[in-house]
């Protein structure tokens, strides 16, 4: 060692440099141009203090490192207390309790239903888009929360005692009876192990025991959210020698009488991703239930739950593609590489406008859905959106895992590691794309929506009727759908082909409705103009790309 040396310069290695520091204290709503833009289109523009405000809380620092410790500490299963007595505990670190607690003092569980007005959903579903970046895995139970009210509805009797407590803002995890709770979540439980996606083959049935009560024998494969208070169930009502068929049931975890009610949870799902979120397998040993709708009408009592958590699917995805795209523009404007900003070159700026062009159309028919939500007094807006939760689910969802990789892979070595949030979206991404329905039943489901009700694809193109002649390349799209949806040969073979141009098409006519001329022509040149299958960063060349980068820099406010 040279006596110039000392032992302390040779603790150190290097210096860090040139490393990206962590983005936070930044408004989401306020560095989201496409998302303030089509809030004001569709009828949301009155809450934009509120939205501006909630931003901002969904960007500060402790709201961010809520989201990574709900994930980094996962929910643990208790079946039973210290002395033997059966609780079914599922149990959550204090951030889950937290996000939730904000979620529901905020209204993203029920605002359109107790304050309906024109842009209700709208403004809903904005707030929702911004909280959903925190962290994805707690908005299962505030969407099926949601999504409930329609289908309790159906039960005037149940609504009276349930609705003001599911409804009302504030939330209570303590594990005891809905009778002494204030605020209550609910949750679903329809897939069981031999059917999946097929409800009708469930084998768990329903005997009624008198007062429109019934006893429910059977299992439920996934059960999400297994500390909700109570849960919308499909069994097969048995009535001796005459079955009454698949029917809907809410299913509480306790019993009025403050027993606890025999639905057993089995275990937790180990699932790659949603960890915040536990999902588990219940057995039901005689729990009681109550009947919700008609009997032997279990599905259409249950459509419209369904319906709702697709739509938040659809908002849920849309938002992950946002913080995805955000977390990759910001990154590439403070990484230096090969001389110059990552964010100044060339292939690169083609890779980050593609990722917020993305972003751009999913955000547009999310809240153009949301729109047909505030308006389905009218015929034209009810058929809309019948189409519109089914195309718009399966294609932002389908995209959304492909959407994540590019933008971690923006990130380098970095973007895979657990402490950047870009590996997380990207374990999240393919959730919403099998929850609810995978692909294929998203696509069969408009082929049988079409085929019930004629109208709803007249709908679909009236909607698109509003952008002809905006742009010749979009009318020939939309003439080619049109002639491939007349082909009845081989329909179901090509369904995904088929309601990947109702998307496609819908949101370019969506873009070119929003405005701005420089984000529907790349929309255009890229998803229709271009043929044939290819990567993210494939954008053809004479598009306004700083436009486009800008638009979904977090820091452009």
């Amino acid at each position: 060692m040279s006596d110039k040396t000392s032992s302390s310069e040779l603790a150190y290695t290097h210096k860090v440099f040139n490393q990206v520091p962590p983005l936070s204290g930044h408004n989401l709503y306020a560095g989201d141009a496409a998302l303030c833009e089509t809030v004001e289109h569709n009828g949301g523009h009155w809450a934009e203090d509120d939205l501006q405000r909630y931003g901002e809380v969904c960007g500060r620092p402790e709201m961010i490192e809520r989201g990574y410790l709900a994930n980094e500490f996962k929910p643990i299963f208790e079946s039973h207390d210290r002395t033997g007595n059966r609780i079914d505990l599922v149990r959550y670190h204090p951030a889950y309790h937290q996000l939730m607690q904000l979620a529901l003092s905020e209204g993203l569980h029920s605002a359109p239903w107790t304050d309906p007005k024109p842009g209700a959903h709208v403004v809903r579903a904005a707030k929702y888009y911004l909280h959903s970046q925190l962290e994805a895995g707690h908005g299962c139970p505030v969407t099926m929360t949601f999504a409930s009210v329609p289908s309790i509805r159906l039960n005037p009797k149940l609504a009276e005692e349930w609705l003001p407590k599911v409804t009302a803002r504030g939330y209570d995890s303590s594990n005891r009876p809905h009778t002494q709770k204030a605020y209550l979540t609910i949750g679903m439980g329809m897939t069981e192990k031999q059917g999946g996606s097929d409800v009708r083959a469930n084998t768990s049935t329903a005997t009624p025991v008198g007062d429109g009560a019934y006893e429910l024998l059977g299992h439920k494969w996934f059960m999400s959210a297994p500390m909700c208070d109570a849960f919308l169930m499909l069994a097969q009502v048995e009535k001796g020698e005459t079955p009454g068929g698949l029917s809907c049931f809410l299913v509480p975890r306790w019993r009025p009488d403050g027993s606890k009610n025999p639905l057993q949870v089995q275990r937790l799902k180990n699932k790659s991703g949603n960890v915040s979120n536990a999902s588990s397998e219940v057995e039901m040993r005689g729990a009681l239930g109550w009947l919700v709708g008609e009997e032997g009408r279990g599905v259409n009592a249950i459509i419209e739950m369904v319906a709702a958590t697709r739509f938040d699917c659809m908002i849920g995805s849309s938002a992950g593609q946002r913080q995805a795209a955000l977390q990759a523009i910001y990154h590439a404007g403070h990484r230096d590489a090969f001389g110059k900003k990552l964010r100044d070159q060339p292939l690169m700026q083609n890779v980050l406008a593609d990722l917020q062009l993305e972003v751009e159309g999913s955000v547009a028919i999310t809240m153009r859905t949301a729109r047909a939500l505030d308006h389905l007094d009218k015929e034209q807006e009810k058929l809309l959106m019948r189409l519109g939760t089914a195309v718009g689910k399966y294609w932002i969802c389908k995209r959304t895992p492909h959407h994540a990789y590019e933008a971690m892979e923006c990130l380098g070595g970095n973007g895979v590691v657990e402490n950047f949030i870009t590996a997380r979206l990207y374990r999240d991404a393919p959730i919403n794309a099998i929850w609810e329905g995978s692909g294929n039943i998203q696509a069969l489901d408009v082929l049988r929506a079409i085929g019930k009700t004629p109208a709803v694809l007249l709908a679909w193109y009236d909607e698109l009727e509003q952008s002809a002649g905006a742009d010749p390349r979009l009318d020939s799209a939309v003439a080619r759908l049109k002639k491939q949806m007349a082909d009845m040969d081989d329909l179901e073979y090509r369904a995904r082909q088929l309601v990947d141009q109702m998307a496609l098409t819908m949101q370019a006519h969506l873009l070119v409705q929003g405005g701005n001329s420089a984000v529907a022509e790349a929309f255009i040149a890229s998803r229709l103009e271009s043929t044939g299958t290819h990567n993210t960063g494939c954008l053809p060349r004479g598009l306004d790309i700083e436009t486009l980068i800008e638009r979904g820099d977090p820091l452009s406010v």
